[in-house]
């Protein structure tokens, strides 16, 4: 956090004393209080009376940070005190100013010069009725025979001392009022410009998290899910078909090889050597859908893979969105729904005919009745066998699979909506091509999804 130590440039002394306002404090009650005790005491004769209305005058000067219009009400008081009983100001006319600084930096100008208004008021008519001192020809201080308000130079002159001093500090107050107003105000900015920036920080920690989160989602839930569902079909098989079991084991090499593959990528991010977040960058080499497609087969799940009309060619980020939409819906089928006769995949460009506008990549995995998640299986004349390793009593999911899906579609300005059907489940992601797509050498549109 800043402080108005950084927004100004102090030098030692005043830095000491920013920092140390209790010290400031006790300098401005010496600055008062000592020169007027001395001259109260080494008198010829020396002023008892005085010496402790200065004494009054310091201390209440101690509180002017605090407590500024009491402390103002306070000096005046002794002022006008000490005129009545001894016929001398006793320098309360500094007195007088330092309250009056106090104030000015305090309240705003309005407050400050209505007490300045009463203040010096009230003790320049104590010095007009009572100040009776005068110099000597031997340049000694003696009490004069002047009568109550008469004009004399000496109290003209203490008039004038008490009325400069009081508008020297009202100034100098206000001057201090407004920069430390001023200051505070860039402070605050600052503060605040730091704090949206920690802010900023914190989101795109949290955003980064998340997608770690997301591919951590996919390696664990959907190449381990494909993984287990092989390893069991490789030993149920391996007795009755070895060649087959074989393929399996083949297959179930390939996807934890991916698997690794992706967890190393994932957890690089993390282990970052010069302490920066390194984005996930979608990889260009992402399997296509007829991997895709082909290892859930390898699993046990029948999938089908439907392309209709001219496919598009997206970049590497849209392109790994679809793929992971496409393995997060057949990993749910495979876990939730194992006796789902037919899954089909269907991949489609839609053009600017749409409602919204624009040119759209659809994705729809549909799968026919099967085992409803948490339920048992429907339709049973078309269910098929459990695949190996699939004990038809997986619980229902938390749902993250499927917000992690709208989420990737988000960022291409997509939907995902996922629900059942009259005859099964249903997932739709539409993701926006606008701008996500790559230009092909020969003008064509590729089919690289």
């Amino acid at each position: 956090m800043f402080t108005e130590l950084d927004a100004r440039k102090l030098g030692p002394v005043r830095r000491y004393f920013v920092r140390h306002p209790v010290v400031m404090d006790w300098f401005v009650a010496a600055w008062f209080a000592v020169p007027g005790l001395l001259v109260a005491l080494l008198y010829p004769e020396p002023r008892y009376g005085v010496a402790v209305a200065t004494l009054a005058g310091g201390a209440a000067l101690l509180w002017r940070r605090r407590y500024p219009l009491w402390t103002a009400a306070t000096i005046g008081a002794l002022a006008i005190l000490t005129l009545a009983l001894t016929g001398d100001s006793a320098g309360f006319e500094l007195a007088t100013a330092f309250a009056v600084y106090a104030v000015a930096t305090t309240y705003r100008p309005a407050v400050a010069w209505s007490v300045l208004g009463v203040l010096v008021l009230t003790v320049c008519t104590a010095e007009m009725l009572w100040y009776d001192f005068t110099v000597s020809e031997t340049g000694a201080m003696v009490r004069a025979e002047v009568g109550s308000g008469e004009l004399t130079g000496q109290r003209v002159a203490t008039i004038a001392i008490t009325i400069t001093f009081a508008l020297l500090g009202i100034a100098i107050g206000s001057s201090v009022r407004g920069r430390r107003l001023h200051v505070a105000d860039l402070v605050g900015r600052a503060n605040a410009i730091a704090r949206d920036r920690d802010q900023q920080a914190q989101l795109a920690a949290a955003a980064e998290r998340a997608r770690i989160s997301r591919e951590m989602h996919d390696v664990v839930a959907h190449s381990l899910t494909v993984m287990v569902a092989l390893a069991d079909g490789a030993k149920a098989l391996g007795a009755k078909d070895p060649e087959l079991a074989g393929q399996a084991l083949d297959e179930l090499t390939e996807t934890g090889r991916a698997a690794l593959a992706d967890m190393r990528r994932v957890l690089g991010v993390l282990r970052d050597p010069d302490g920066t977040v390194a984005p996930l960058t979608p990889t260009a080499d992402v399997p296509s859908m007829e991997d895709i497609a082909e290892r859930f087969r390898h699993a046990g799940l029948p999938v089908r893979l439907v392309r209709v009309g001219v496919q598009p060619d997206p970049d590497p980020g849209l392109r790994q969105a679809a793929h992971r939409i496409v393995q997060e819906s057949l990993t749910n089928v495979l876990r939730y729904a194992p006796l789902t006769p037919v899954v089909v995949v269907e991949i489609a460009r839609r053009d600017a005919g749409t409602p919204d506008g624009g040119d759209w990549l659809e994705i729809t995995v549909t799968n026919k009745a099967g085992r409803a998640p948490g339920g048992t299986a429907r339709d049973g004349a078309d269910a098929r066998p459990l695949p190996p390793g699939i004990t038809g009593d997986q619980p229902i999911g938390t749902g993250r699979g499927i917000i992690g899906m709208r989420e990737r579609a988000a960022v291409y300005g997509g939907t995902v909506t996922a629900g059942p059907t009259s005859s099964g489940w249903e997932v739709v992601a539409r993701m926006r091509l606008d701008g996500a797509t790559q230009p092909r050498p020969d003008g064509g549109a590729g089919v690289a999804l």
